[in-house]
């Protein structure tokens, strides 16, 4: 049998860790077209504080890693796929068929239709020639401006602050992280992130920039404000990289469109990780998530399915943990809520602490947690079980700091002896 990867990505990496593992005898081809070895592009923020070198951005230390489990690895583009052929079409290499195949293609950033995004001194941080470029530019005392104070804006955030630029972040969202945190929530990061010397513009737009002096740039917002920026990063979004489909006869929406066995329309053909439109734990429909635990998970699945273990996705839950400057947030599964559910919500703004958690009917759908890191596997493991919590639903009504003694109870039968009111 021969399996070919497409994307070394963490989901590529898995996948072929785990045909190997389960499929001992096949032929494992992984490519790639970047020319680093395989690597986490959560590592690169670790990377621009000096915290680790680049090798420390490769998921996997050794240089024999692949070779000793007898993966093969191509540095080149995937140009086109042929399924009635089984083979695909690359940009320096021979035609490579397969017998199984997975795209792991994973996303790319997007670029927001602003004039002047094409200027020198604008960049990504999506790849390590980004973390490279953004090493040389992002000195002390320089000017830098953040486009975008979502999730990847907000972990790149706390490095270049560590790097003691002039920091300036643009969301163009009414707060931060608005696809992961409540209003409240996401203004008590922003609140966070001015104290501790960051400008933080929200419910704003870059209109257009512009070469200022020497190497610098003019960053206009569409509030009247100049910025002179020496660096700007573009952290506006990502989208799935499918564009190489064209034309195959996989079907596509916001990325591959999979049954719950991560297969494609075409019966050898898988998809995993960001380009993988998969099932959502939450609300049982098919969703791009972009998150590493997602890829990882996917990676596994989509492996034993090819090898011919049956293995049904049961859906991700949607996860993301945040840490802004020191700050940490987290936020599962539904967290914003439901119509006709209830929630229970308790807040302190002066000590930066917030916690929320939804409900349907008894069972918890949805949890965001603020300056809170006690039990936050629990919140995840409340959501995952679908656990029905009974009358410990309204004690967390009252006071939703008592996650662990409503998962004990009702995992352990001891609600009578837990301390119930």
């Amino acid at each position: 049998m021969k399996h070919v990867i497409v994307g070394a990505g963490p989901s590529g990496v898995i996948a072929a860790e785990t045909l190997r593992k389960v499929d001992p005898t096949s032929s494992i081809i992984l490519i790639g077209d970047e020319p680093e070895p395989p690597y986490s592009r959560m590592a690169l923020p670790y990377y621009l504080i000096d915290k680790i070198k680049e090798e420390g951005t490769y998921l996997r230390k050794s240089s024999s890693h692949f070779g000793n489990k007898d993966i093969d690895i191509i540095r080149d583009r995937v140009s086109t796929i042929d399924p009635k052929n089984k083979s695909l079409n690359l940009e320096h290499h021979d035609v490579i068929n397969y017998d199984k195949l997975l795209i792991a293609t994973g996303s790319h950033p997007i670029t927001p239709p602003i004039e002047g995004m094409d200027l020198p001194g604008i960049h990504s941080c999506w790849t390590l020639e980004d973390g490279r470029n953004i090493v040389n530019k992002a000195k002390p005392g320089s000017n830098v401006v953040l486009m975008g104070a979502g999730f990847i804006g907000c972990i790149i955030l706390e490095s270049l602050a560590l790097r003691k630029v002039n920091l300036t972040v643009i969301e163009m969202g009414d707060r931060m992280v608005p696809r992961m945190m409540d209003q409240t929530a996401g203004n008590m990061i922003k609140s966070w992130c001015q104290d501790k010397g960051v400008s933080v513009h929200t419910s704003t737009r870059v209109d257009a920039i512009e070469k200022g002096s020497g190497d610098s740039l003019k960053v206009k917002l569409d509030n009247g404000e100049v910025l002179d920026a020496d660096l700007v990063i573009s952290a506006t979004g990502v989208a799935a990289n499918i564009q190489f489909l064209d034309g195959s006869g996989l079907e596509t929406d916001e990325g591959v469109l999979v049954n719950d066995r991560l297969q494609s329309n075409i019966a050898d053909i898988y998809a995993a990780g960001d380009v993988c439109q998969g099932k959502d734990f939450s609300t049982g429909e098919y969703s791009v998530q972009a998150i590493q635990p997602t890829a990882a998970d996917h990676g596994r699945i989509a492996a034993m399915n090819m090898a011919g273990k049956d293995t049904v996705h049961q859906g991700c839950v949607n996860m993301n943990v945040l840490d802004t400057m020191g700050l940490i947030s987290s936020s599962y599964g539904l967290w914003m809520g439901i119509d006709g559910g209830e929630s229970a919500k308790l807040c302190d703004n002066d000590r930066y602490r917030y916690l929320s958690l939804s409900f349907e009917d008894d069972v918890m759908v949805g949890a965001q947690a603020v300056g809170l890191t006690q039990h936050v596997g629990v919140l995840r493991g409340l959501i995952q079980t679908k656990l029905n919590l009974g009358k410990w639903k309204d004690h967390l009504i009252k006071d939703p700091t008592r996650i662990m003694e409503a998962y004990l109870a009702n995992t352990q039968a001891i609600g009578h002896n837990a301390g119930v009111i």
